[in-house]
């Protein structure tokens, strides 16, 4: 047999760790059918293990190596790997649906689908953990996806198409941490390694209904020990699993009890009582009796319709609370007398369309030695097998930011799946955008968001590496979390609204008033921070003395708003025309009083004063004078009492550049140049350009005497246009 491996493919050993015994087969994969080379099951000496569960490790140990030795004797060949089953006893499924969107359409890549399908892992197992309510922890152990969908529409394979949405349907399944160690503890005890692991409804469903009979709904009920295990198929897929904690088990203990026999002996009268009118048999006193096989199955009765009805309601359930159109049934608690009569009857369909699947599914299987068994015991041991070549799977252990984690190994898995099994927070893989600042504006919500953070940096083997680099065994994964953005932050002033400016016409000039805003009923400046949940309202309208405060011009007694009379209080909004009389007194009062400065230093127009020579008493006539000379010299008004030093005389004026107002201070008379102090304008950029300097429309020239209310344009404009 030394050649098989070479010549025939390679050989697969696979182990079906039941609750009653154990079942070994070996073969191979050739043209499409599995080949059996051998078999051999071993019934364990105690009851090691109980409803599917290992109790005794040791035990079950020592059971799989006689398995193995014995079918090493048959082939005459080493058997170092083996592929197994968990049990469906505490196997929990959760079928869930998840969506993403894109802004526009876009062209669906693999990336894209397993993005899909963690997303939708995630949420099966958040939903999971909230009906979990024991304290083991669970493993997710590999999904199913049931449906795509393409824009809401199904789709079977999303890649390379376009879309602007894309969803799935997918069934996920848990198993808790110490039904996994506990098999691979046990096999480990044989001097075996784990090739494969599998579920064991998925291995009877292999065997027991091929592919094509999978559009059909379906049910297949594979009947141990301890466990009853339920899958679900429907439109070409398994859609569902489930177990119900009653099996054969449950009838050989009534018997035990009926007749006063040990556990082993209960099975050898309940496995004849089919094939056999009397049953004969030693109790536990050691004396022989004989029973009829109707009285046994009068004894199990009850617990068989209690059984099926318990498989029935979980196929309804399982099935969308309807019955499946058939029913495989596999595994030799199925094989009792009335047992699939009695399920026909609790799902209501006819009784033809629930029966034993053994050789007849067995059509694909050849089997190489003689008194091969081929009946219902036999489908899952063989599907075992043939999982491997399907799935390949095993389980894994990688080192995820210093911690050991035991991952499912479907032959893919990436950083993203130990994430997950380490139950790393997702918004710590992700960057983090700041704080959002949320306001309103004019009654209306708006969001400000934050910046985005860094992305997290992930490091396999301590090499870079991304959210999609696969990983195997042994690996060591560092991921150092997502960081956060700064919160979001705005001034006022950068408000859309308040970059727009209110046109009026005062006089016959456009003049461009900048709009101003209320925040929670309080005015503020463009500086000012917007706070979480500011109400600021934009104001669209100035009063005639706002406008005049604004300009900082005299506003007369005469007002007109679009030619008609109007108040100081009147408001004005966009496009209204304003005029009044702004005529500046060539006469002041004298208690009119001027700004001044006081300014050693400073190049001005000066009134010089000296300290008259006569007494104090005679100030008061002094200050007169002064008043007088410097009306004389300046030309403008008058001046507080200063005295025994130089002053300087100063007004205020206000003009239009480049479309915004600006005040002139500091100086009795302005110029044109005058101008370039106030505003931001570089006079050595020119870059090959000319400088455009005009006032009221004209050329100006930079010595040119100004006047409130002038208009003034200040460009550069290329000298090839």
């Amino acid at each position: 047999m030394a050649g098989v491996r070479e010549s025939q493919g390679q050989l697969v050993f696979g182990l079906d760790i039941g609750t009653r015994s154990i079942v070994g087969t070996v073969g191979y994969l050739n043209n499409g059918r599995f080949r059996v080379l051998a078999q051999y099951a071993k019934e364990h000496e105690t009851r090691a293990m109980i409803d599917g569960q290992i109790h005794d490790i040791g035990k079950v140990g020592e059971t799989i190596s006689q398995v193995k030795r014995r079918l090493e004797e048959d082939l005459n060949v080493n058997l170092n790997d083996v592929c197994i089953a968990a049990a469906g006893r505490v196997l929990r499924t959760v079928t869930t649906s998840a969506e993403v969107s894109y802004e526009n359409d876009k062209e669906i890549t693999e990336e894209d689908i397993l993005s899909l399908s963690t997303l939708g892992i995630e949420k099966a197992y958040e939903e999971f953990q909230i009906s979990n309510d024991s304290e083991m922890k669970f493993y997710c152990v590999g999904y199913t996806p049931m449906r795509y969908y393409l824009n809401g529409y199904p789709m079977s394979n999303l890649e390379g198409h376009k879309a602007k949405t894309i969803g799935v349907d997918l069934i996920a399944t848990f198993l808790p941490d110490d039904v996994v160690d506990g098999l691979y503890k046990a096999v480990e005890l044989a001097d075996l390694h784990v090739t494969n692991v599998t579920l064991e409804p998925i291995a009877a469903i292999q065997v027991a209904i091929p592919e094509k009979f999978r559009m059909l709904n379906m049910a297949l009920v594979d009947v141990g020990a301890g466990t009853s295990d339920i899958s679900i198929t429907k439109d070409g897929t398994i859609t569902a699993y489930g177990m119900i904690p009653v099996a054969g088990d449950s009838l050989t203990e009534l018997i035990v009890q009926h007749c006063l026999v040990d556990f082993e002996t209960a099975e050898h009268i309940k496995r004849s009582c089919g094939v056999q009118e009397v049953v004969e048999y030693q109790d536990i006193m050691g004396l022989p009796q004989m029973i009829p096989s109707k009285e046994i199955l009068e004894l199990v009765d009850a617990s068989v319709t209690n059984m099926t009805k318990q498989v029935a309601d979980c196929i309804k359930e399982l099935n969308g609370d309807k019955a499946v159109s058939a029913v495989f049934v596999v595994g030799g608690g199925g094989m009792i007398p009335g047992y699939t009569d009695k399920l026909a009857e609790h799902l209501g369909i006819v009784k033809e369309r629930v029966a034993i699947r053994g050789q007849e599914v067995m059509q694909s299987i050849e089997f190489d030695m003689k008194d091969a068994r081929k009946d219902a015991m036999m489908v899952t041991p063989i599907g075992i097998c043939l999982s491997y070549y399907e799935q390949s799977n095993n389980f894994i252990f990688v080192v995820f930011n210093k911690e050991r984690v035991k991952l499912y190994d479907n032959g893919k898995l990436t950083v993203t799946d130990a994430a997950m099994q380490m139950q790393f927070p997702n918004e710590d893989l992700f960057p983090k955008r700041g704080k959002a600042l949320l306001f309103s504006v004019n009654g209306k919500s708006r969001m400000m968001r934050g910046t985005p953070g860094e992305a997290c940096v992930i490091m396999v083997n301590g090499d870079p590496a991304d959210m999609y680099t696969q990983i195997h065994n042994g690996d060591r994964i560092t991921v150092t979390p997502s960081t956060a953005g700064e919160p979001a932050s705005l001034e006022l002033g950068k408000l859309p609204e308040l970059s727009e400016y209110l046109h009026i016409y005062v006089n016959g000039q456009k003049i461009d008033l900048p709009k101003t805003a209320k925040v929670n009923g309080i005015s503020q400046n463009e500086f000012y921070q917007i706070q979480e949940g500011d109400d600021i309202e934009i104001t669209n309208s100035y009063t005639i003395r706002e406008v005049a405060v604004f300009l900082d011009v005299p506003l007369g007694e005469v007002i007109r708003v679009n030619d008609m009379p109007a108040q100081a209080d009147t408001k004005v909004y966009e496009n209204f025309t304003v005029s009044w009389d702004m005529s500046e007194e060539t006469e002041a009062d004298e208690d009119e009083e001027w700004n001044y400065i006081t300014d050693d230093e400073a190049e001005y127009e000066e009134a010089v004063t000296e300290e008259p020579e006569q007494d104090v008493s005679d100030e008061e006539s002094w200050e007169e004078e002064t008043k007088e000379k410097a009306k004389e010299e300046t030309g403008v008004g008058t001046v507080k009492e200063t005295v025994g030093r130089d002053v300087k005389f100063t007004r205020s004026m206000m003009v239009i550049v480049n479309h915004l107002p600006i005040t002139l201070q500091g100086k009795a008379n302005y110029v044109f140049v005058d101008v370039f102090d106030y505003i931001d304008f570089d006079l050595s950029a020119s870059r090959g350009r000319g400088i455009v300097t005009q006032i009221n429309g004209r050329q100006a020239e930079y010595m040119e005497s100004l006047k409130d209310g002038d208009v003034i344009d200040i460009y550069w404009k290329e000298l090839n246009k």
